[in-house]
């Protein structure tokens, strides 16, 4: 949500959600995105078949 030009608003981040969702994924080494979660099982798949 833009409210003036150059500076942008997230709900998400004045409550921290984004901060604890980051620590989660650091603590654990599991992605929360989407993007993050797809490119780890590709990497687990590829692994498999290239044998690494």
């Amino acid at each position: 949500m833009k409210l003036i030009k150059g500076l942008s608003f997230s709900l998400k981040r004045v409550v921290g959600i984004t901060g604890v969702k980051q620590s989660v994924a650091n603590k654990t080494g599991i992605p929360t995105t989407r993007g993050g979660i797809e490119r780890k099982i590709g990497r687990k798949i590829l692994n498999k078949i290239t044998k690494k």
